[in-house]
């Protein structure tokens, strides 16, 4: 009899045991969750090897916080394949929002069908998109005035023109820039585009993009690029070329290296973006939606010239 005492004991014991295991794990995977509070938003780049996109990540960020949500970001590195990936990702997690910065204008078509079948919500930012039925708004620069600006100030300076185009044709913000840049350009017949070529939006692909224009074209005496970084490498090949100071160099972006390269006397002029406002314009735009009021399909934010005159306003202090 004390031997079946026994036995029960050490049954209700072990019960008792497995009871107080299965608790803790319980209480570990609630702890879990409640580390991961609020809705997940996504949010896919381009590219984080830009300044501009981290400040307008930055700006995203500080708004989805506030509301006690957070913030997942992806790099697509220049990668259309990449980005449809991330995308597909987003999905299956369940995001409850993606923000959208197209590596291809046409080509993220999939991505946002996949998304609008399951009902997740698509902002773009930055660059536009062709599909704009599929996206709940796009919030971006006005690009065709960034090129408008970057020519403007081109003109007061530098005619005759010989110009090289470093541009973009997948990305529809470079394409607009390139059209806004063009549209003045119609108004002098002595500014003539010499060379177009394109570029990834990068100092590194631009360089040598730069060298090869500058072998066919020694004549140039003036650059628009697409963005300051891609500017930049074109003042690395220009001025190892012992060319820089006969070029005239203007973009888009207000980059902080771009403003030192403006004081330095070695770009002309950028059209600045404000990134940030890019940002937080875009997820103020996503929580008005969230409480179930309409939103604006497209909304533009504003773009300013900076050239050697105000440079120094722009710059942060390091």
């Amino acid at each position: 009899m004390t031997f079946f005492l026994r036995r029960i004991q050490i049954f209700v014991l072990s019960v008792l045991c497995i009871a107080l295991i299965g608790g803790c794990a319980d209480d570990a995977g609630q702890d879990g969750e409640s580390a991961e509070t609020g809705r997940l938003i996504g949010v896919s780049f381009q590219s984080m090897n830009n300044p501009f996109f981290v400040d307008l990540n930055e700006g995203l960020r500080e708004i989805i916080e506030s509301h006690g949500d957070r913030l997942v970001t992806l790099d697509a590195q220049w990668n259309s394949l990449k980005q449809k990936n991330d995308i597909s990702d987003l999905v299956m997690q369940g995001a409850a929002a993606i923000f959208i910065n197209p590596v291809n204008w046409e080509g993220v078509k999939g991505s946002l069908i996949e998304a609008k079948q399951k009902k997740i919500p698509c902002i773009v930012v930055d660059a536009p998109v062709k599909d704009k039925d599929l996206v709940l708004s796009i919030v971006a620069s006005d690009n065709i005035e960034a090129g408008r600006l970057a020519a403007r100030k081109l003109a007061d300076v530098r005619r005759p023109a010989k110009i090289a185009v470093l541009e973009q044709s997948i990305n529809k913000a470079c394409i607009d820039r390139v059209a806004g840049f063009l549209e003045v350009l119609q108004e002098f017949p002595d500014m003539e585009i010499v060379d177009k070529q394109e570029v990834r939006g990068t100092t590194e692909s631009s360089r040598p993009v730069m060298r090869d224009i500058i072998g066919r074209n020694p004549g140039i005496n003036a650059v628009f690029s697409i963005n300051d970084p891609t500017a930049l490498g074109a003042v690395s090949a220009l001025e190892s070329a012992g060319k820089l100071a006969d070029v005239k160099i203007v973009a888009v972006d207000g980059a902080q290296e771009a403003l030192k390269a403006i004081l330095a006397g070695k770009m002309l002029a950028t059209s600045a973006q404000f990134p940030k406002e890019i940002g937080i314009k875009a997820a103020e735009t996503l929580y008005t939606h969230f409480s179930g009021q309409p939103v604006e399909k497209e909304i533009k934010v504003r773009v300013a010239l900076i050239d050697a005159e105000n440079a120094d306003q722009y710059l942060k202090d390091e």
